[in-house]
């Protein structure tokens, strides 16, 4: 029997609020035993990468506790439970599914009358065809030509996820020969987005991939009618030129209006769908449909490695109980995720809403508010670029931010110099390791101005080279560390309420329907 308590209620934790102040990292970092210390604190994880947590506030003992939190908290029970589609979102009494979109866990999961692993297997060899046909030649504009340019028009995680995915893999494509098409994203309503993207491409061998769950989305809805606009100055006709992604029952499905539709569904969120049709078609039409899939396959491996009931070789649960140890116990509401690559150039905004849309919660799962704090404020840009604007703060500011560094051994292109007896990848290597150890460790000088206090946690994700499958590992692996980081907090990670009430204000704006401070703000902007 699975029970859903409270963190404070669990005797465990309450045993880890015991071992604050225990771990001095700059003293089990440094000389021989700081080296010792991080060849003991990693594991492995799928598709090659390692997860090094010696940088972290942790020995044997709080290690040790954690695992028994991890067992009282009934973590791979609730797992379980969820990949064989018990009612995990418990606001909206829905499924959560987004791990069936790239394998099959547990027990076949039947919802709306259908095998939902089959539904979604479909939906992707639809794309996969689709995809083909397009690359081919044999899915070609009014003038017989071929398409080079696809467009999604999407908002949230119908923009975040695809977007991230695709910046990340695109130079790995180029370098590989699998690059087929080139892509952009349009998702603010603001028409500086749209026009912005518009006069970069074709119209007349452009795709628009029009994504919304609902049909109904306004920022999307808007842009759409933007690029119609569009194609029909231009003198094309837009239903050779638009696809949708969207539910079965939504008006844009089986729809004139549109060359073709992809279905997704109610039982995956947004910010999870990367893995769905959603990131499906334009990834495989970018990339082609063999390397969606080699992504997916990257992360179907590191969900696997989230069965484990060992935290300690579990890479996803042992981050969940670090990051929840700090923000619990340490009190440090924020964590900064810095790739090393300039491939994952927005990966950090995608894992920010899907990290404080999951876990941004006031009420535990059944609506009673809860006595602690709740989610992480995740930010993050790229290294090197982030050491010379905001790590001043991270070094020697009044505030501990917890590190998350991501770092690959070779760079995705193979194109590289040396200056001055290294070359550039390696100078970016010596980088992240540097930083490492200053925060942790940290520098004495007499001179106040100049010292550092260290003691500032970090982790790191390091793999040889982002590919496809690594980069499918390590999205499963924060998928899963937020999913684990809620059910420890005992919240409701699959809902999205708080999005809600902007959009019902914005639509009384509309209609001018406003009185107070709503119709003051109103007529500043001038609406």
């Amino acid at each position: 029997m699975v029970s859903w308590n409270n963190l404070d209620t669990l005797k465990a934790f309450h045993e880890l609020e015991q071992t604050k102040g225990d771990v001095v990292l700059k003293d089990v970092m440094a000389g021989e035993a700081g080296g010792e210390r991080v060849k003991k604190y990693q594991m492995p994880m799928a598709e090659g990468l390692t997860y090094s947590y010696a940088a972290k506030k942790v020995n044997d003992d709080i290690l040790e506790k954690m695992v028994a939190l991890a067992k009282e908290a009934q973590l791979v029970e609730k797992y379980a439970l969820l990949y064989n589609g018990e009612i995990i979102n418990t606001g909206e009494k829905r499924h959560v599914l987004h791990q069936l979109t790239r394998g099959q866990l547990g027990d076949v999961v039947m919802a709306d009358g259908v095998n939902k692993r089959e539904f979604y297997l479909a939906q992707q060899m639809k794309i996969a065809e689709f995809a083909k046909k397009v690359h081919f030649g044999e899915i070609v504009n009014e003038a017989g030509e071929k398409f080079n340019t696809v467009v999604q028009i999407g908002i949230g995680g119908s923009d975040l996820g695809p977007r991230a995915i695709y910046l990340a893999l695109e130079n790995w494509a180029r370098t590989n020969n699998t690059l087929k098409m080139e892509a952009k994203f349009v998702s603010n309503v603001d028409p500086d987005d749209i026009v912005g993207v518009l006069r970069g491409v074709d119209l007349a061998h452009a795709l628009f991939i029009v994504v919304s769950k609902s049909g109904t989305t306004l920022e999307t809805l808007t842009n759409e009618a933007f690029v119609k606009d569009a194609l029909a100055k231009a003198g094309l006709d837009a239903s050779k030129h638009m696809l949708a992604v969207t539910s079965e029952t939504s008006p844009m499905a089986k729809n004139e209006g549109y060359l073709a539709a992809f279905f997704m569904d109610d039982y995956i969120g947004g910010r999870y769908s990367t893995a769905s049709a959603v990131g499906g078609a334009i990834l495989s039409l970018a990339f082609g449909p063999d390397i969606f899939a080699r992504f997916l396959n990257g992360m179907a491996a590191e969900d696997k490695m989230a069965t484990n009931p060992d935290p300690l070789q579990n890479p996803e649960m042992l981050a969940a109980l670090i990051s929840v140890y700090e923000r619990n116990v340490l009190g440090y509401p924020t964590t900064a995720i810095l790739p090393y690559s300039q491939a994952l150039c927005r990966f950090p905004a995608h894992l920010q809403q899907a990290g404080m849309e999951s876990n941004g919660k006031h009420v535990n799962r059944f609506g009673e508010p809860v006595n602690y704090a709740t989610g992480e404020i995740l930010w993050g840009e790229p290294g090197t670029n982030g050491q010379h604007s905001f790590f001043q703060l991270l070094h020697q500011g009044t505030d501990i931010v917890p590190l998350q560094f991501i770092g690959f051994r070779d760079s995705q292109n193979g194109v590289d110099v040396e200056v001055k007896g290294s070359t550039s990848q390696t100078k970016l290597c010596a980088n992240v390791a540097a930083q490492i150890v200053a925060l942790a460790c940290g520098k004495d000088d007499e001179n106040p101005n100049k010292c550092f206090v260290g003691e500032r946690p970090s982790s790191i994700i390091v793999g040889q080279q982002l590919n496809p499958e690594a980069l499918g590992a390590l999205l499963s692996h924060y998928e899963n560390k937020f999913m684990f980081q809620g059910f420890l907090w005992n919240i409701n990670s699959f809902d999205q309420e708080g999005v809600q009430l902007g959009k019902v204000l914005a639509t009384r704006v509309l209609a001018h329907d406003t009185d107070g401070a709503l119709k003051a703000y109103s007529d500043m902007l001038n609406i």
